[in-house]
């Protein structure tokens, strides 16, 4: 059973950046998120049909910064390294950021987008027009057999029949294969307070205890995670192979200590989620409170970056024109159309950065520190950023940039 923990309110499809002539028939649902009681899975009450979220319209590119290119590049060679695969499967392949590090011949993909899915293609690997589940996975294991390295990045948190999802995965991985996926941790949002990981796309946001729970229905098992802090506001990296496979090796330390860090969080408990919610709300007020007070001294504020999650907080918080002015962003797919939800214009980069501007909310604020130290001449003159991460905050100066990071931002 589901118990709901916090209701978001009324919200778009977060990376659906719109046309005027669209503005009126656009797509709204219920954001409310809820904690399976059995599994302690974190998931929402209601969900948005997958085919109107990934379709030949979407828009957002995984090879589209330097950070997820060198991200996906530095996995597949490691990946490659650890496992020596002789066939590979990508569910979600996306632009081919990552496939394209694999033999043509040996390699397929899945990707729902066709518009995607035509440029994998292209590229010489044969790719599935469809979406992850159980057809999918027997068309694959008939037609190219037993996978040895299937890999998933921001895509099983995506999909609503998780378990099946799981159990597609189980249909064709080789006896000594691994199944590698990539998701954003709850426990990082948590830590945070960034419930703009709560978007339409966002199905699930997955504990490593929840996942411990939902596999034991399978013949999977975890066999070790990473943590990776620099990457969509904190990842979890998880392997998973068979439970009789005796190749790769079960990292029991490296996953009792993730365990460990939930159950001390209490994410195995509604209470944690509760508290959770209290703090989203209290970050509402905060933000809309002090952007309200910012805007009516007259200042020019707009948001650095157009991503999905500011769609997120500017519907929840209602920061709409009267407050923002525009959102500056580096992607032309979305310059000159209107926020999902609140219709705030997007322009680029060189349009919109002039020196009148005296505030910026941090829609990228996983790129915090590169972007203040970017924009120190902004700083310099008295601009500053607004955060909400991990609360409500003005940034006035440039704080270190970590390593790996980059001048672009993503979603």
């Amino acid at each position: 059973m589901k118990k709901e923990f916090i209701d978001l309110g009324k919200q778009p499809i977060a990376n659906r950046f719109l046309n005027e002539d669209e503005l009126e028939n656009e797509f709204f649902y219920n954001l409310k998120m809820g904690l399976d009681e059995e599994t302690l899975l974190v998931s929402q009450m209601e969900t948005v049909e997958a085919s109107d979220m990934f379709n030949e319209n979407y828009v957002y590119h995984s090879s589209g910064t330097e950070t997820m290119r060198n991200h996906f590049n530095s996995t597949a060679e490691r990946l490659n390294l650890l496992f020596s695969p002789d066939r590979v499967l990508e569910i979600g392949s996306n632009d081919g950021v990552f496939i394209k590090h694999f033999n043509k011949d040996t390699t397929v993909a899945v990707e729902p987008c066709s518009n995607f899915a035509k440029i994998t293609n292209e590229m010489g690997y044969q790719t599935y027009d469809e979406f992850w589940n159980y057809d999918t996975s027997d068309k694959i294991l008939k037609e190219h057999g037993k996978q040895d390295l299937i890999y998933a990045a921001n895509c099983m948190c995506h999909i609503h029949d998780i378990e099946q999802a799981f159990l597609s995965v189980e249909n064709v991985l080789s006896d000594n294969g691994v199944f590698v996926f990539e998701d954003p941790s709850l426990m990082a949002a948590y830590l945070r307070n960034s419930y703009d990981q709560f978007y339409d796309e966002h199905v699930h946001l997955f504990t490593i205890t929840a996942l411990n729970n939902i596999l034991k229905k399978t013949n999977l098992e975890i066999c070790g995670v990473d943590q990776i802090n620099h990457i969509h506001g904190g990842t979890n990296r998880v392997f998973v192979k068979l439970k009789n496979n005796k190749k790769v090796s079960k990292d029991e330390n490296n996953i009792n200590t993730v365990l460990a860090d939930e159950e001390l969080l209490d994410l195995n408990k509604m209470i944690a989620y509760e508290f959770w919610a209290e703090n989203i709300q209290n970050s509402k007020m905060f933000l809309y409170d002090l952007l309200a007070s910012l805007k009516k001294r007259d200042l020019k504020l707009v948001s650095y970056g157009a991503t999905s999650k500011s769609t997120t907080i500017f519907n929840y918080c209602n920061i709409g024109t009267d407050i923002i002015d525009y959102i500056v962003d580096t992607t032309p797919a979305k310059q000159g159309k209107l926020s999902p939800g609140m219709h705030i214009p997007v322009v680029s980069y060189e349009e919109g950065w002039t020196e009148d501007v005296r505030g910026a909310f941090l829609g990228a604020w996983n790129y915090s520190d590169f972007i203040t130290e970017k924009e120190k001449a902004f700083l310099g003159r008295g601009g500053f950023f607004i955060t909400h991460v991990p609360e409500v905050d003005i940034v006035t100066k440039p704080t270190c940039i970590p390593c790996g990071a980059n001048k672009e931002v993503e979603e």
